[in-house]
């Protein structure tokens, strides 16, 4: 942890909960240097953030900053016309082509965490690890059910199919990590936890805790069907 710890404020929270009662450009405009001196304090502990990650991985995503997701939504596409996110939210890319997989951390109320993994494999990827599993699921059951993954994260999460996966049968024995189409690890913490001294160096913990799996997913997708 360094010497003077960089901390969430709770005025960053504050300003969050404020604007998930008052979601609207006339408010958010009014209070738009508020929002930009909270936004420079997210900036500040993405940059600890990053430090924490540089020390166990190698990450592409050169700053703090730049790591940061706007506030403002995407609504053309959405029924909630809502204008504003009512979070903090950023992601750090892994450096290299072999290294796959990222980093992902959310701020708010009630509901912080980071998380990493696969949100969206394309079919060709999906199909790798799919082979993979089949072929030995035992190096990824071992990751699975470490002392320090299942502390971290309880188990792996994401979308999962309701059927058999095209190509496999029903009785494979592994034929419940066959059916995964995501695969995602989520650390959760409370509040209180959030505003403490010691949050960034928690989180950089989480994603620490991450790399077994990234090694094992990285070694996976970026050899071919066969392994090599």
């Amino acid at each position: 942890m360094p010497a003077t710890p960089i901390k969430i404020n709770p005025s960053s929270i504050d300003f969050l909960e404020q604007l998930k009662k008052n979601n609207n450009r006339e408010w958010f405009n009014e209070r738009k240097s508020e929002f930009l001196s909270e936004q420079a304090h997210i900036e500040d502990f993405a940059a600890a953030l990053l430090t924490e990650l540089n020390l166990h991985d190698v990450i592409e995503t050169p700053s703090g900053k730049k790591s940061l997701y706007r506030i403002y939504r995407d609504t053309r596409f959405s029924l909630d016309k809502t204008p504003y996110k009512t979070h903090w939210s950023g992601s750090f890319k892994r450096a290299g082509k072999s290294r796959r997989g990222g980093y992902y951390f959310h701020i708010e109320k009630g509901n912080s965490f980071v998380g990493g993994g696969f949100w969206g494999p394309s079919p060709a990827d999906l199909k790798l690890i799919r082979d993979d599993i089949a072929f030995d699921a035992q190096p990824l059951r071992d990751i699975l059910s470490s002392k320090d993954f299942v502390s971290a994260f309880g188990s792996l999460a994401g979308e999962q199919l309701k059927t058999t996966p095209k190509g496999f049968e029903a009785e494979h024995p592994d034929i419940d990590l066959l059916r995964f189409k995501q695969f995602l690890l989520v650390k959760r913490f409370d509040d209180a936890a959030v505003l403490k001294d010691d949050f960034v160096y928690q989180m950089g913990q989480g994603f620490k805790a991450m790399r077994p799996f990234f090694d094992y997913m990285s070694s996976v997708l970026s050899g071919d069907a066969n392994g090599e």
